[in-house]
């Protein structure tokens, strides 16, 4: 799978602990994110992960930092993109069954490495579950 991933500051330890376990496990990873702890605006980060998503030459997208929330509306300025903040397992799993969710949003500052590792492998595991809920998911976009 094609997975693109972004980062700021806050994110630089977890981007890098992720890359490589997405790459262990056999995915193909573009990092888009910063590889320092210094100071930067994640926007200049987010965008060419949004817009990898966005024109689907990626299948989904991981985004990182301190709060998750920057990333999140940053991201989702994007057409295509339903990028979801997440801090737990479960409501991870939530985004990609009921969301539909392809961009997953790590908040550095709220969870631990191991944690970040898990969502990860919960989010690319878990399926859309469609029916009433694409209905739903296809309200979301502006025209």
């Amino acid at each position: 799978m094609k997975i693109a991933i972004g980062n700021d500051h806050a994110g630089t330890d977890y981007k890098n602990t992720i890359v490589k376990h997405l790459e262990d496990a056999g995915h193909e990873v573009t990092n888009f994110g910063t590889n320092t702890n210094d100071s930067v605006d994640y926007p200049d980060f987010v965008h060419p992960v949004a817009e990898a998503v966005s024109k689907g030459e990626v299948t989904f997208g991981i985004l990182i930092c301190g709060s998750g929330n920057g990333v999140s509306m940053t991201a989702n300025k994007h057409q295509k993109v339903r990028a979801a903040l997440c801090w737990t397992k479960e409501i991870t799993q939530l985004a990609r069954e009921h969301n539909d969710a392809n961009i997953l949003s790590i908040p550095a500052r709220f969870t631990s490495e191991p944690q970040a590792v898990a969502m990860v492998d919960v989010f690319l595991s878990t399926a859309f579950e469609g029916g009433r809920h694409q209905n739903r998911v296809d309200k979301i976009a502006c025209s």
